[in-house]
């Protein structure tokens, strides 16, 4: 057979914490792609050991140690280092399909105003797809000129990104740590003008980790849904999300955690609040729903 030359096009930044057996699987993985792409791993234990494994194991891998655990925020660490024009990017747990790096690649080239694009995740040794990637097949949004429907937002551990819209955004919001922080990159990206779509040909196999903290990860998700909101959205979209997350964080009895861990970042919220534009927030609406209107008693008769 003959060999493929490593594609010019692609690196592949892996995120890791802590778990060291997860990360050589997903490293043997990505090694043995017909892409071979670049690979960078962020390690976001710095006082770990899985950056030693790797560098014995994996000599080929370029190696960034953060010098505390930053999140999602490592993604930015590891963008740095990235000299090619598209990043992929994939958890310790999760890992790209044979061929699919290289078909995005070709689906960037001949889309310049694509930003990002999504893949189909399959979970566990059943490979069941990711309800999510329904979602995002099902989106109404029109997706002429794309390769695949036009998407609002995007899976943090599944896409692969224009290295220069990743770039013109800022990356990963730090203050945000772990937890839907890929919804504000996405408000953000189409602030911007990139566009984002979803395409199923492209597939990432994801199988979850045990190590979870889920009581953290549902505080996290909430109190993040809430500062995305007052960082980003109009006066009644911020109310209908602000009622919606909180209603659900009661029902899960983690009203009060919520609420004071959103309440302490509330100043730094507030310097750093840029309301989307109209156009953004009319996407927005057309997938989520627009916020339900009171409706208004009806008059009485004669008045």
């Amino acid at each position: 057979m003959t060999p493929i030359d490593p594609d010019p096009r692609l690196s592949v930044v892996v995120l890791t914490h802590r778990r060291t057996g997860e990360l050589l699987r997903t490293l043997h993985r990505l090694s043995a792609l017909p892409e071979q792409p670049r690979l960078i791993v962020v390690d976001n234990d710095a006082r770990g050991r899985s950056a030693e494994r790797v560098a014995r194991e994996f000599p080929q891998v370029q190696l960034v140690r953060c010098p505390r655990n930053l999140g999602a925020a490592g993604r930015n660490a590891g963008v740095e280092r990235v000299r090619t024009p598209y990043v992929a990017f994939c958890d310790d747990d999760t890992w790209w399909a044979p061929g699919a790096l290289r078909r995005a690649a070709e689906l960037l080239d001949a889309h310049p105003h694509l930003g990002a694009l999504a893949a189909r995740v399959l979970v566990g040794p059943e490979e069941c797809e990711d309800p999510t990637c329904r979602f995002m097949a099902r989106s109404p949004l029109p997706g002429a000129g794309l390769p695949g429907p036009a998407l609002i937002g995007f899976m943090a551990g599944a896409v692969v990104m224009r290295t220069e819209a990743f770039r013109a955004v800022g990356g990963y919001e730090p203050r945000l740590f772990i937890g839907g922080e890929e919804r504000l990159m996405g408000l953000d990206l189409l602030t911007a003008g990139w566009q984002m779509a979803y395409e199923p040909g492209l597939t990432v196999h994801h199988h979850p980790s045990s190590s979870r903290d889920t009581r953290r990860r549902q505080l996290l998700h909430a109190r993040n849904a809430l500062w995305i909101a007052w960082l980003r959205l109009p006066g009644a979209s911020l109310r209908h999300e602000t009622h919606r997350v909180l209603r659900e964080a009661a029902d899960a009895g983690l009203l009060w955690p919520v609420l004071v861990r959103a309440l302490v970042g509330l100043p730094w919220v507030l310097r750093h609040r840029r309301v989307v534009p109209p156009e953004v927030e009319r996407m927005r609406q057309q997938v989520l729903g627009a916020p339900r209107r009171i409706r208004a008693r009806p008059a009485a008769a004669g008045a």
